[in-house]
């Protein structure tokens, strides 16, 4: 027939995919450590990375010193780019402690404090400005080198120093030595910073450019201070004791920082000094510091305050001037270091990334073919076993007439080495087992044939057996008899449905239609009616819903395979309630049994069969009702599930809204017959067959009216019409009872030529008022089908009462006593009392009418 389900996969087969799955599973565990396990593109790489991992950890080893270099010739611009804002603060903190220094003689001869104060207030106030200029633009340095920091804080700790000590200027509370040397500390810190930036090892050029302006620096420090000593003589008006001794060091240390300056200093920057050294405002205050130089025995002379100030103002600016120059001839080298450094290291480290891209490329373009290749190979391999394959097979199982022409897609890879000659050989496996694939679906198509043309002749068999047993039930008169005729005759009715769940295990359609919507009552009523055990049956809600015509055939046999299950595996004293109601725009209909239940797993299994119906097999022929559910109701798109109750299972059903008709689509059925109908002594002794409905026969005898709902497993507690043949009560009984009357003519919804109703005893008249199903969106109305028609129907009372013939009065005692012996028999019996509704009390959906 075909494959069966996958057990580890809980039955379902998964041909059906329509994206293949890249995980293989191989045969044996993979090991990291065992070379010939590695994957092809690991392989790949593995060549690829080892050479490139040794190139770049040579070229990393040198990349790391260029970057290190590069990062210590930034730094070292940074720092020397600072230098401006510190010279600027040592001029300003020189303007300050010089013009401090007079202000200080001139307190000592008695000057005015608050004069003093105001006249260094403008000088105080720009240089906290110049050092705070200083600190904003030292702030991206804190990550430099630990010396430059150090000597940053030390610079900061004795300008503090000054600010607090700059209280003690006006009153002159303190010596000048003491106050003055606050400011020659913070000067040298200063300087001492300014010296700190090292272009490391191999740099002289940029060292030498350091000690330019730091010299320069230093020649302006010493000339500021000899100005300091000369303007505080002038304003105290004559020189201290250590003045004279104090301005020759001074002097001294100017001369050597000067040559010091000449020697390291470039022509460029010498010529520049030279030039300022002759300039007129420059002469103008070495005359005067000249003056003050002691001739012989005589005391140096003492120079004007104001004038003096003013000439060597102008000299500290033009030293100024040169100092400024120096230090942007060192930034400007700084930076050309740093920035060639940069470039050199980019150069590199560009050089190195594309010899690796090169060699990449290279490894590449040569590794690609064969990964690509094998990765089309795969994918045409992994393509052909879980998409291509299994779509031919599942087009060769579904297949209804002649066998069509699979056709195998070529190799992916057209290359003419190994890699090419692999996919030409899964070409032709692939081939191969098309063609194994459809012989077999061959031989499945026979085998399916036959199994259909058996289930066909069993079915006339089957059907046959039927009539002729309604002819031996009509002309029997025995209880005994009659119950064992009632038996027979359900098993052939079980016989029938046996034959329909191999129509399915074939893949026909069943030949039982029904051309009308029907109550979802009455079909499960002919639902219970098809088991054996149907008196344990009991519907307890149902809804007023109706099924369309042309799935109540298959919606009875799912039902019945469920209801049989239900019953099978449970107790005999319990009952197997059912209920149906309806759900939005859905019908949910649940069989729930007290039976032995399922496991977890069991359950899960089941589910996975009915949620995807598997093919048919030998496993489905061992567990047939399971395989039958599943296919019609995926036939029909009903949802099937079990689910596990309090002591047993629950099997629900959702019925679409696709299997049901709107009320006003449901035509009536006719009358019931008297079949439908408890009778007769013969009746009682098979009253238990059917839950709702009861056996009788003779068409033709007079309607009874409404009385006590007969029970199964009772007699009824008033009279029943008469009846002299009863049948007992099938499916198509409780789905399509025909009219009082009416003659049999061997048509019915279970039967080839699909169902036909009662003659009608007269002309059909239209309704008055037209029938429609409501309007469509556009406001037109919605034509019903046959819905104009008139009911083909008859009375359910015969216009006269048949005339009766005289009975022999000893049969009828004897019947009597057949009876009540039967009705003996049935009260010692324990069943379970189920009312059956009266046929001319509902309509085919179940509703009163």
């Amino acid at each position: 027939m075909a494959a069966g389900p996958d057990p580890a996969t809980g039955g379902v087969s998964n041909h059906r995919r329509r994206r293949f799955d890249v995980r293989v599973v191989p045969h044996r565990r993979r090991s990291p450590f065992r070379l010939r396990d590695w994957r092809m593109s690991t392989k790949l790489a593995t060549v690829l990375v080892v050479p490139s991992l040794a190139f770049l950890v040579l070229a990393g080893v040198q990349t790391s010193a260029l970057v290190g270099r590069t990062t210590t010739l930034n730094d070292f611009s940074r720092q020397v780019e600072i230098g401006r804002q510190i010279t600027a603060v040592v001029n300003q903190l020189q303007q300050e402690r010089d013009r401090s220094a007079g202000e200080l003689g001139e307190l000592r001869r008695g000057g005015d404090r608050q004069a003093a104060a105001t006249v260094l207030r403008p000088l105080q106030v720009a240089s906290d400005r110049a050092m705070a200029d200083l600190s904003r633009a030292a702030r991206p340095l804190a990550d430099a080198d630990a010396s430059w920091r150090v000597a940053f804080s030390e610079a900061q700790e004795a300008y503090d120093q000054v600010i607090d000590i700059r209280p003690a200027i006006p009153p002159a509370v303190l010596s000048n030595d003491t106050i003055l040397s606050n400011y020659h500390r913070v000067v040298g810190a200063l300087l001492d910073l300014l010296a700190e930036p090292t272009p490391g090892q191999d740099r002289a050029a940029l060292s030498d450019s350091v000690l330019r302006y730091v010299q320069m620096a230093r020649v302006k420090e010493l000339s500021s201070r000899v100005r300091a000593q000369l303007y505080a003589a002038a304003r105290a008006g004559r020189y201290g004791t250590e003045d004279r001794v104090v301005l020759s060091d001074l002097r001294a240390q100017q001369l050597t920082a000067l040559g010091a300056f000449r020697v390291a200093a470039t022509t460029d920057q010498i010529r520049r000094y030279d030039e300022t050294s002759v300039n007129p405002l420059f002469l103008v205050a070495t005359e005067l510091e000249e003056r003050s130089l002691p001739v012989g025995n005589a005391p140096p002379e003492v120079l004007p305050s104001e004038q003096w100030w003013s000439a060597s103002q102008q000299r500290q600016e033009l030293l100024r001037q040169v100092e400024a120059g120096v230090l942007d001839d060192a930034v400007r080298q700084a930076d050309d270091a740093s920035s060639g450094q940069l470039r050199t290291t980019l150069l590199v480290v560009g050089g190195v990334v594309a010899v690796l891209l090169v060699a990449l490329l290279i490894s590449l373009l040569v590794g690609r073919s064969v990964a690509r290749s094998m990765r089309l190979l795969r994918s045409q391999a992994l393509r052909i076993a879980q998409v291509e394959l299994p779509d031919a097979l599942d087009r060769l199982r579904t297949v209804t007439g002649g066998v069509p022409g699979i056709e195998v897609a070529p190799a992916v890879v057209r290359s003419l080495d190994e890699i090419g000659e692999l996919a030409e050989a899964f070409v032709a496996v692939h081939r191969s087992a098309v063609t194994v694939a459809v012989e077999q679906a061959l031989m499945r198509r026979n085998v399916n044939a036959m199994f259909v043309n058996l289930a066909r002749r069993s079915q006339v068999l089957v059907e046959r057996q039927l009539e002729l047993l309604d002819d031996l039930e009509r002309e029997e008169s025995d209880p005994d008899q009659l119950d064992n005729l009632f038996k027979l005759d359900h098993l052939a009715a079980r016989m029938r449905r046996n034959d329909e769940s191999l129509l399915v295990l074939a893949g026909t359609d069943s030949t039982r239609r029904w051309n009308r919507p029907v109550g979802l009552g009455t079909v499960l009523l002919a639902a219970a009616a098809e088991i054996e055990q149907y008196q344990r049956v009991r519907l307890d809600a149902v809804s007023e819903v109706n099924v369309v015509g042309h799935a109540v055939g298959e919606l009875v046999h799912m039902l019945a395979e469920l209801l049989e299950n239900a019953t099978a595996f449970s107790r005999p004293d319990t009952v197997v309630l059912v209920t149906a109601r309806a759900e939005a725009s859905a019908a949910l209909i649940e069989i729930v049994d007290d039976g032995l239940g399922m496991s977890s797993a069991a359950l899960a299994e089941a589910n996975a069969v009915l949620a995807s119906p598997p093919a048919a097999d030998v496993a489905a022929v061992e567990r047939m009702g399971l395989f039958v559910v599943s296919h019609l109701a995926s036939r029909l798109g009903v949802r099937v599930r079990l689910d596990a109750g309090q002591s047993g299972l629950v099997a629900r059903l959702v019925v679409p809204a696709a299997l049901l008709a709107p009320a006003g689509a449901v035509e009536l059925d006719p009358p019931a017959p008297a079949r439908m109908l408890a009778a007769g002594a013969a009746r009682s002794a098979a009253a238990q067959r059917m839950p709702g409905a009861s056996r009788s026969a003779g068409a033709r005898g007079p309607a009874a009216a409404p009385l006590d709902l007969p029970v199964a497993g009772r007699p009824p507690a008033a009279a029943v019409p008469h009846q002299t043949r009863p049948v007992p009560v099938r499916a198509e009984d409780v789905l399509a009872p025909a009219a009082a009357g009416a003659v049999d003519d061997g048509g019915g919804w279970w039967s080839r030529q699909g169902p036909t109703g009662p003659a009608a005893p007269g002309p059909a008249v239209p309704p008055a008022t037209p029938v429609t199903a409501g309007t469509n969106e556009r406001g037109l109305p919605v034509r019903v089908p046959m819905a104009q028609l008139s009911a083909v129907t008859r009375p359910a009372q015969p216009e006269s009462a048949p005339t009766r013939a005289e009975l022999d009065p000893e049969a009828v005692g004897g019947m009597l006593s057949r009876l009540y012996s039967g009705v003996r028999r049935a009260e010692a019996e324990d069943t379970t009392e189920i009312p059956v509704p009266p046929s001319w009390g509902h309509d085919e959906g179940g509703r009163r009418q």
